[in-house]
């Protein structure tokens, strides 16, 4: 992005805050803060008693600013302990009630995306969205056969502006990587990009239909979770036609307790089905707010919106699972060694000190309810922690850290009591179990067995392309050698030839003075 585009975004986002009367939120600032005394000559100073709750003028700010702004509102709305109960109220309507887009402009996506009019792709098409979000609204339909199922368009100009958005994050994350240590520890340009990757990834409808697809079969025939079925034959880039699912919103805790749902149940399936992603299918839904989520009374869960779903290589899978065990069972030395040999500390780190830190840092909150852990005050002493043995964020893990946020977050709203580590903790063993088992080893062996099957027949052709190297290797190594030798023959002739010279040149010029 160029400085003049990145200063009028600036100006823009001012202006916007000005306009809701958060101007003196941009006062507050490092940079701004000389100039306070301007405030008086804001138009906003005049008029506040006549402004509306702070809440709703921070949402209203966030829609105004677009997606990216919203979709961190929704971040933040998953966290109503850490939020004033006002402006996490009104965040929570960013999930699924940002300002629509008009029918028009829906009707125009979609009959361009299909090729086909609205009548010839469904026998009925509701005007109004069922549910608005950042990126895309959603539209009750019903289809010819008879089927009911919700329409999901993309929103117009959306790409334009998260690239702009995009561009900005770049920016700021350059400048702070320049004049902020710790913005390079942090990797603010590596988090920049998987977030673009992230965002970009929710622009593909077609992409969210596999996800969702890939999810429904790792949970087929589930107790705890239904993932709806994807119509692939009205599903393009910017259109994606799913099965219709009815459920309670799981924010909405009074309808809930109205039908007797299980919030034990809910609490501790949360904690499993994640975990289940995680590790056992490497595969999880990475945007688990409130307004994705559903409940089938009395404990099952019901998922939409699989526009960001999360992997994990190999061995970060292994070094998070052993971490979390050894984290679980107390094994403090165990959390440390692991950061090392993982190289997210560095190698000279002590491991005795920094086994020290974790135990400081983890140990108080061990064996307490989730209403009882301070998970704010938790996340800046593990901050504090990490700046002292310069441990590096890692980027890809960025996303299943805001998962488990949100999963967290999920569980203390629906069942306060939950002891996360030790719902968590069998779950792990049993993985580690299943992964160390004989039959998981066979198991392995079994899947590679093709791979190495194909290279049974070129075995002897390698094997004798092995010895033909080592013989004829064997065979310039002596011509090197003897060129080595010649040369060294060479070398100590010259260098008899010109001692001789030398005395023969001394000789003549002594002769010469002499003679003189």
């Amino acid at each position: 992005m160029k400085h003049p585009k990145l200063i009028l975004r600036i100006l823009h986002i001012n202006w916007v805050l000005v306009t809701h009367g958060l101007d003196d939120l941009i006062l507050k600032t490092h940079l701004f803060r000389p100039l306070r005394f301007l405030a008086i000559f804001s138009p906003n100073f005049w008029r506040k008693n006549n402004f509306e709750q702070r809440g709703v003028r921070i949402r209203r700010t966030l829609e105004d600013l677009g997606p990216i702004y919203v979709k961190f509102g929704q971040a933040l709305s998953t966290r109503k302990d850490i939020l004033p109960d006002d402006i996490a109220d009104e965040l929570v309507m960013l999930q699924d009630k940002v300002p629509p887009f008009s029918d028009q402009q829906a009707r125009e996506v979609i009959e361009q995306q299909l090729g086909m009019s609205i009548d010839q792709a469904f026998a009925e098409f509701s005007p109004s969205p069922l549910a608005s979000a950042s990126v895309a609204q959603v539209h009750a339909a019903v289809l010819h056969s008879g089927e009911q199922v919700v329409v999901k368009v993309l929103r117009p100009d959306v790409e334009k502006w998260i690239h702009s958005d995009i561009g900005l994050l770049y920016e700021l994350a350059y400048f702070a990587e320049k004049f902020w240590e710790d913005a390079k520890r942090l990797h603010a340009k590596e988090i920049v990009a998987e977030f673009e990757k992230t965002l970009l990834d929710e622009l593909d409808l077609v992409r969210e239909a596999g996800n969702a697809t890939k999810l429904r079969r790792n949970f087929e025939n589930s107790d705890a979770i239904y993932i709806p079925e994807i119509h692939w034959e009205f599903t393009r880039k910017k259109v994606l036609v799913m099965e219709r699912i009815y459920g309670i919103p799981v924010g909405n805790i009074k309808e809930l307790r109205a039908v007797n749902a299980d919030f034990k149940l809910l609490a501790e399936r949360g904690v499993e089905i994640f975990f289940t992603q995680v590790f056992r299918d490497n595969f999880f839904h990475a945007d688990m707010h409130p307004g994705n989520i559903f409940v089938d009374p009395p404990g099952k869960y019901i998922a939409v919106d699989f526009g960001i779903v999360g992997t994990l290589s190999e061995s970060d899978q292994r070094y998070l699972a052993e971490n979390f065990l050894a984290f679980f069972n107390h094994d403090y030395r165990r959390v440390a060694e692991m950061h090392l040999a993982s190289g997210w500390v560095p190698p000279e780190t002590r491991v005795e000190e920094f086994e020290s830190a974790i135990r400081s840092v983890c140990e108080p909150i061990f064996d307490k309810p989730l209403k009882d852990i301070s998970f704010g005050l938790l996340l800046l002493r593990l901050f504090q922690t990490a700046r002292r043995f310069d441990m590096e964020v890692q980027p890809q893990l960025v996303l299943l850290q805001k998962t488990l946020l949100n999963i967290e977050g999920l569980g203390r709203q629906l069942y306060p009591e939950l002891d996360l580590w030790q719902t968590a903790k069998p779950f792990l063993e049993s993985w580690f179990k299943e992964r160390l088992s004989p039959k998981a080893k066979i198991k392995q062996a079994m899947q590679k067995f093709p791979e190495i099957a194909e290279q049974f027949p070129e075995i002897p052709s390698l094997l004798f392309q092995v010895l033909d190297d080592a013989a004829h290797t064997s065979q310039r190594a002596k011509i090197h050698n003897q060129q080595l030798e010649r040369m060294r023959v060479q070398m100590q002739n010259n260098h008899k030839s010109t001692i001789y010279a030398l005395i023969a040149s001394a000789t003549i010029i002594s002769a010469a003075i002499f003679f003189q």
